[in-house]
């Protein structure tokens, strides 16, 4: 099989930076980019493996850092592409942070302080469950901020993130787009399938019920905070395989543009006596 180029994967998938976003253009479902599964299998198979010595050796630098940013609508698949793309990767060095609905101690300072400080240190591959977007899509749905203080957040994150990548930190943001059809299959399974029904929370349903003012939170959010130093990419996630091969493209793709080797210290094999 031809294996797309991850550049070919980036160009597909990307929001452009600076230009109009149509989520409805984005399809839920499209096999431009692997024909069948078992391409999408054996090109997720190459790049976990390639990500996990990629990942030893950003740990053995401790120079820069990865983000992989993952936001979707419930049961697009957050966890299931961490263990997916990561699922030959080693526990050094990885650092996964949930975000859930904010603490006391938490909703007492601004928004981006719980964020900041979960922002991998250098040498780690962080991976965010949602992340501070949520402040612009649940927070803005719900209207638990005025549409002043959202308006406003869109500058403060794409500002945040600008400080992030000056300071070392390379960040990959995927928007896992799921269809509302498919959504609604996995929450059925999820009340049926004994391994699934401890992730049913009957409040994913209020969700589902304001799914168009969501839509269009993500699609705002994306065409104002996707820029050139963090750009935006849409995954088309109904095909939870071609989901991940797609995101490992992309995370292998961070790794290989910081054109990392092995570090060498200088010493010699007989500059120590090993006994």
């Amino acid at each position: 099989m031809d294996i797309p180029s991850i550049k070919h994967v980036r160009d597909h998938l990307v929001a452009k930076p600076g230009e109009p976003f149509s989520l409805a253009e984005r399809p839920t479902r499209d096999d431009a980019i692997f024909a069948n599964k078992d391409d999408a299998a054996t090109s997720l198979k190459k790049d976990a493996a390639v990500i996990n010595e990629l990942k030893d050796m950003l740990y053995a630098h401790k120079k820069q850092s990865v983000l992989v940013v993952l936001q979707g609508m419930d049961t697009a698949g957050k966890s299931g592409t961490i263990r997916g793309v990561f699922a030959d990767t080693t526990p050094l060095g990885m650092e996964v942070k949930a975000f859930k609905a904010p603490s006391a101690n938490e909703l007492a300072r601004d928004y981006l302080w719980r964020v900041h400080n979960a922002v991998p240190k250098k040498g780690n591959v962080g991976i965010f469950d949602r992340s501070h977007y949520e402040d612009v899509l649940v927070v803005k749905v719900r209207g638990w901020a005025s549409p002043k203080e959202i308006e406003q957040r869109y500058d403060q994150i794409n500002a945040f993130e600008k400080h992030l990548t000056q300071n070392g930190v390379i960040i990959v943001k995927c928007m896992l787009n799921v269809g509302h059809e498919e959504q609604g299959v996995r929450l059925a399974e999820r009340l049926v399938e004994p391994h699934k029904l401890w992730k049913f929370n009957p409040g994913d349903l209020d969700d589902r019920k304001d799914w168009t003012k969501f839509m269009a939170a993500y699609e705002t959010a994306i065409e104002r905070c996707s820029t050139e130093h963090a750009p935006w990419y849409v995954i088309p996630s109904d095909s939870r395989t071609r989901r991940n091969a797609m995101i490992a493209r992309l995370v292998r793709g961070a790794l290989e543009d910081m054109n990392l080797e092995w570090p060498n210290p200088g010493y010699k094999s007989d500059d120590f006596d090993i006994g």
